[in-house]
């Protein structure tokens, strides 16, 4: 029976969230501006309130109170009370049942409804307007929980960034058609470390797992209404409730396990996470948690006209980093899954609006940075940023602090448009393959900072850059605008699948030759999960709402011989990557360091084996390139490393700068299965082709 006495007691306004003591439960929610917070209890079935106690006490803007004898499992809600005003930014409505901002487990799923929404939809005064439909039927319910998982003996893997290498997949396109998998765990965070999965990480050799958001999230009316699903996630309900869609027994443990498994084979775990924005959207939307308990502190309004959302994000609204609660819910729902579900590092979606603070703008000293780098906890893991959002001045790519990495869209077009054959890549190519020093270099950064990728799960596969000339995204239902318009993508004669050999054979090279380009580039690489063996999208480069075969893994593509042999020379190429420290240096290379007479750290070359001059490196046709890196090693012999791109059309005769060395070819995307060989100091290069060669003084 859920307890049932007259009033709750004091409780403490420490911790946030709902914390079980082995007595009883402690309730404690921010809110500045609210007059009166009530908890509500609801029946196991989330259909019947079965009490409502207002909070007694509220303690430096926190509401709390303690609830005897209240047990894990019991399902709660809020409602806020205080002036609804939009035009002072306030939209209080106890009619209105909230989430808890902290609440760890969430029972049922969001009915989109009119009552859901602060105002009376359809009113001619708007969002003026004010709605005494009560929500609660349509809601999902806050749990309590008391998390409890047996972590001895696991060790996070603490790659070193310089030793990265980076899988991006989503928990459940990953294993949504994998056989070997039961069918009730398909899709979940129970298949994540299945044998089969594990086995093809570390077959590949990729050290961290990247997962697309696991935060709770909702799925958009607008979607549900087209018949389609919120499929990456990216519409954050709860920042610290795992998606319910994504446990199979519903235990959270199933994720805990599954990080523990991973860890054990070596695999760090990163999560993509969402706090620029709520599924809460503008003004004109629901009101679901933080917009009832406090709009005017959690979210970033219009100065001068408070009623409107700034709307940096493209969804509506944009989290106030400027105020201190805000950034400290941040930072506990990242220290809660770094120490609850040891996970190794965050990727943060448009981090530029997480260094926005009220109309300053992006600033790498913002809070948010300050805090998380300064957390004993979390400035020891692995931080990304996408170094973008809608915002004025929204493109900061490079502009972060450092500790952080960011996605580098520069790396992911130049290598693009140099292997389509666009004219004039070949100066830009260069400063990606040598790490990007010209955007990271300062501060102290480092390579690494550079996350380098050819695809990413927003954008068309790697399958697809070879395979369409342009985007076909008509099963959006959005009449095929959406997504990127330009994806520097080539389809080398048929738009989409062909059984033409010449063209088939033509894509694969330039799929190699891109993954060779992203391997052995200064930086910390991304792959793509399936890019490794030709998932294709057919051609949808947006597919954030197709959660269906679209998205998912099709593990038979994997199987064929096609799928068996890309497989095998991706896992060639970080192997590679793994076993010649000079194609992951620690420090950016620019040429000015002498390691033997005549021979430069980093050196650039044509197809002749000239030194590129200014007029070269000037020369728009030029699409021939030799990056050679050296240095001494431990016997103090020289060792060179040397990368050979064609991005011509026809086979080149490249004349390797050897300084008399002999060079021995280690992985040829045009021969994929070529063993190592000695070649010399000629070579003949396939149009499309990249090879990687290295040649060592002899003992003496």
């Amino acid at each position: 029976m859920t307890p049932s006495p007259e009033r709750l007691d004091a409780g403490s306004p420490y911790p946030l969230g709902a914390t079980f003591d082995g007595l009883g439960v402690n309730f404690a929610v921010f809110s500045a501006n609210a007059e009166r917070i009530d908890l509500c209890l609801f029946d196991p079935s989330g259909r019947k309130e079965l009490a409502r106690y207002p909070l007694p006490e509220c303690t430096d803007e926190v509401w709390h109170g303690y609830l005897p004898d209240a047990r894990p499992g019991q399902l709660y809600g809020f409602r806020a009370y205080g002036p609804y005003a939009p035009e002072q930014g306030h939209r209080f409505n106890p009619n209105k049942l909230l989430l808890d901002p902290y609440a760890r487990r969430l029972a049922g799923q969001l009915r989109w409804t009119d009552a859901l929404h602060g105002y009376h939809v359809g009113s001619p005064r708007a969002d003026l307007s004010f709605d005494r439909r009560d929500s609660a039927p349509a809601m999902p319910k806050s749990v309590v929980t008391a998390d409890a998982f047996d972590w001895e003996g696991d060790r996070r893997p603490n790659t070193p960034w310089s030793e990265t290498v980076i899988y991006e997949a989503h928990v459940k396109g990953l294993t949504a058609l994998l056989e070997e998998v039961g069918p009730k765990d398909r899709g979940t965070f129970a298949a994540l470390s299945h044998p089969k999965v594990i086995e093809h990480l570390k077959r590949l050799g990729v050290t961290a797992l990247e997962l697309l958001p696991v935060h709770a999230f909702t799925q958009d009316r607008f979607l549900q209404e087209r018949g389609l699903s919120n499929y990456w996630g990216y519409n954050t309900l709860a920042f610290f409730a795992p998606e319910a869609r994504y446990l199979a027994s519903g235990s959270h443990d199933e994720f805990r396990l599954a990080v523990r498994r991973l860890h054990a084979s070596g695999i760090e775990v990163i999560l993509d996470v969402v706090y620029n924005h709520t599924a809460e959207g503008s003004e004109m939307g629901p009101t679901l948690s933080l917009r009832g308990l406090d709009n005017a502190t959690y979210y970033r309004l219009v100065a001068d006209n408070p009623r409107h959302c700034i709307n940096d994000t493209g969804t509506g609204n944009s989290l106030n980093m400027a105020s201190a609660r805000v950034i400290q819910m941040v930072a506990d729902s990242l220290r809660y899954w770094a120490q609850s579900f040891r996970v190794d590092g965050f990727r943060f979606d448009l981090g530029v609006t997480l260094g926005r603070e009220g109309d300053a703008g992006f600033s790498p000293g913002a809070a948010f940075f300050d805090v998380l780098r300064q957390d004993p906890v979390l400035g020891r893991l692995k931080l990304i940023s996408e170094p973008w959002d809608i915002g004025p001045g929204g493109y900061q790519l490079g502009q972060h602090p450092p500790s952080f990495a960011e996605w580098n869209d520069k790396f992911r077009d130049t290598t693009r448009r140099f292997w389509r054959g666009d004219a004039g890549q070949r100066p830009d190519l260069a400063a990606r393959l040598s790490g990007s020093g010209d955007l990271f270099d300062r501060r102290a950064r480092r390579p690494w900072a550079s996350i380098n990728m050819l695809t990413a799960h927003d954008g068309m596969t790697l399958q697809d850059v070879v395979s369409y000339d342009g985007r076909h995204n008509e099963a959006n239902g959005e009449n095929g605008q959406d997504g990127h318009s330009e994806n520097y993508s080539r389809n080398w004669g048929v738009e989409g699948p062909t059984e033409d050999d010449a063209i088939l054979a033509q894509r694969r090279r330039v799929q190699r030759s891109m993954l060779t380009t992203l391997m052995t580039a200064l930086g910390t690489p991304m792959l793509l999960g399936g890019d490794e063996f030709g998932r294709t999208q057919q051609g949808n480069n947006n597919a954030y709402c197709q959660d269906n075969a679209i998205s998912w893994f099709d593990w038979t593509t994997a199987a064929s011989p096609a799928g068996q042999s890309l497989i095998a020379f991706t896992a060639r190429l970080i192997a590679l990557r793994k076993a010649h420290p000079l194609l992951r240096a620690g420090a950016f290379l620019y040429g000015q360091e002498e390691i033997a007479p005549g021979v430069l750290d980093i050196d650039w070359f044509d197809e002749r084996g000239e030194r590129l001059s200014q007029g070269d490196w000037q020369n728009p046709e030029g699409r021939a390139l030799v990056m050679r890196r050296a240095r001494r090693l431990g016997d103090g012999r020289l060792e060179l490393l040397a990368l050979a791109l064609n991005g011509a059309s026809e086979t080149l005769t490249f004349n390797l700068p050897g300084e008399g060395l002999t060079f021995e070819r280690l992985i040829d995307s045009a021969e994929p299965d070529a063993p190592p060989e000695e070649v010399g100091q000629t070579l003949d290069l396939a149009g499309g082709g990249a090879v990687v060669l290295r040649a060592v003084e002899p003992a003496a």
